[in-house]
C-alpha cells in the first residue's frame, strides 16, 4: 500500500515539474514577444512620416467612434 502511495506522489511530482517547465517556456516566449513588439514599435517611430500616419489613424478612430455612436 505504501509503495502505491509513493508511486502516485512521484507521478504527481513529475506532472507538476512538467507543468512548471511548460509555464516557464510560455513566460519566456511572452518576454521575447514583448521585446520584439517594443523593438518593432521603436523602429516604426523612426520611419519618415510616422507622425502623419499616427494622426491619420487618430482621425480614422474618431470617425469610427462617431459611426458607432450614430448606429447605437
Amino acid at each position: 500500500m505504501n509503495g502505491q502511495k509513493q508511486s502516485r506522489v512521484d507521478l504527481v511530482e513529475k506532472k507538476i515539474k512538467a507543468l512548471t517547465n511548460v509555464m516557464q517556456g510560455i513566460m519566456n516566449d511572452m518576454a521575447q514577444m514583448k521585446d520584439l513588439s517594443i523593438g518593432t514599435l521603436e523602429t516604426i517611430k523612426l520611419m519618415p512620416d510616422y507622425d502623419k500616419a499616427l494622426n491619420k489613424l487618430k482621425q480614422n478612430l474618431k470617425k469610427e467612434e462617431g459611426e458607432d455612436d450614430v448606429s447605437n
